[in-house]
């Protein structure tokens, strides 16, 4: 029995081994980049693993100089100069051009597991940068140069999708308010998308897939689409003095690590904050004042009404600091999330980017009506809009309490939610 009892603890500590290996770690910095062409925010939320092709020399390196992805560069530079030539005013001619199709995809594959080994510079970034930082979460427990495959998959994906909805009109997961800004009638756009194509493409491109990355990014801008990119760098601007006051608290004196406001968009263009936000900080200020968590997370971005100037996180901690005279280093801005959803997972990544302690429960303050949702059928929604769930509800408190448990799980990437991935 004692000898049964030792196998098991010794294959449970084999396996909690592996996977704190294959976890995401606190102590990792996301590379931002310095050298790209448009917003470098926008760009490594949405494609983490091209970002680290551009800014790591070695990887850079390697992948520059291999002679199939020196083809296949060159292969997408002439189908851009192609349709320069023969588009004109068809726009999904423009946009196929761009695109990585299937068998592109699946060429890049072939090469990468080719190249990869577990001591190269291909298993390095696996080992250093891709597990660590937990951009690609769902495919934590994939053996390395499968992990590295998905990694690309992904990438590609979310740039054919960007491109789909922000060229070709693709209706996105929310046409309401992240629909494309231009009408399929109007005579500029494929002018517009032509120059596009001629700005991203030429010989100072020396990697792939920077052409279609830019060209993605590209339409993005046109199309006035940078919320993903709003407030950043946050460490450093709105949220410099919070984090400060993380590094200096003891968690342990809180029954919460953080309190979480949901945010209510208005929908008329002249309403800075809605009655609903209002609410909702008044809750959660009650809970601060309680001394149940030292910080309140005030979560919402530029969504409602379309293409809105207003920023429910912006406007929700204005209120919080002028209004109800909450410490602005206590409150945490997260102005990107566009649904409930990602108001938690967006939470949860600010939690474990700033340091705090991920095994702690966080609380959920809002209205009556929408605490049954947020403990209910929010968590399938998350599973089956994100893949994955981001939090494990706890215990509801009261009408307009609810306690989560976080999960980094919430670090994966996004592909098709271009404007907070």
């Amino acid at each position: 029995m004692r000898i049964l009892v030792t196998i098991l603890l010794f294959w449970l500590f084999i396996f909690q081994t592996k996977a704190q290996q294959n976890s995401a770690d606190q102590s990792y910095q996301l590379i931002i980049g310095k050298s790209q062409l448009y917003n470098p925010y926008i760009q490594y939320k949405s494609y983490y693993l091209l970002t680290l092709i551009q800014e790591l020399p070695d990887l850079r390196k390697a992948i520059a100089e291999d002679l199939v992805f020196q083809k296949l560069l060159k292969d997408k530079s002439s189908n851009a100069a192609t349709a320069l030539k023969t588009c004109a005013q068809n726009i999904s001619c423009y946009a196929d051009a761009m695109k990585f199709s299937e068998a592109e995809i699946l060429l890049v594959n072939e090469r990468l597991i080719t190249l990869y080994k577990k001591e190269n510079v291909f298993g390095e970034v696996v080992k250093n940068h891709l597990l660590p930082s937990g951009c690609y979460s769902l495919f934590q427990d994939l053996p390395g140069q499968q992990l590295l495959i998905k990694a690309w998959e992904q990438d590609a994906k979310a740039l054919n999708y960007a491109i789909e909805v922000y060229i070709e009109g693709k209706k996105p997961n929310y046409p309401k308010i992240d629909s494309i800004a231009f009408s399929s009638k109007d005579k500029e756009f494929p002018t517009f998308i032509s120059s596009n194509v001629s700005l991203n493409t030429g010989p100072d491109k020396k990697l792939f897939f920077e052409p279609s990355m830019n060209f993605a990014l590209g339409a993005l801008e046109l199309n006035n689409r940078l919320e993903a990119a709003d407030y950043e760098p946050m460490n450093t601007g709105v949220n410099q003095s919070a984090i400060a006051k993380i590094k200096k608290t003891n968690f342990k004196n809180y029954k919460y690590s953080v309190i979480l406001v949901p945010g209510a968009g208005p929908e008329d263009r002249d309403t800075e904050l809605s009655v609903g936000g209002m609410i909702r900080c008044r809750i959660a200020a009650i809970q601060y004042h309680k001394g149940v968590a030292p910080f309140i997370v005030v979560s919402g971005g530029r969504v409602h009404p379309y293409k809105t100037k207003y920023s429910e996180a912006y406007e929700m901690k204005k209120f919080l600091v002028s209004t109800l005279h909450i410490p602005e280093n206590s409150i945490i801005m997260e102005p990107h999330a566009r649904h409930t959803t990602t108001n938690l997972r967006n939470c949860i990544r600010l939690m474990f980017r700033y340091g705090m302690p991920m095994e702690k429960l966080g609380l959920i303050s809002t209205i009556k009506s929408t605490i049954p949702y947020i403990s209910g059928i929010l968590s399938d929604r998350c599973k089956k809009e994100l893949g994955y769930y981001p939090y494990k509800i706890g215990q509801t408190l009261s009408d307009t309490e609810v306690e989560f448990y976080p999960n980094s799980m919430s670090l994966q990437i996004d592909f098709d939610e271009p404007l907070d991935p």
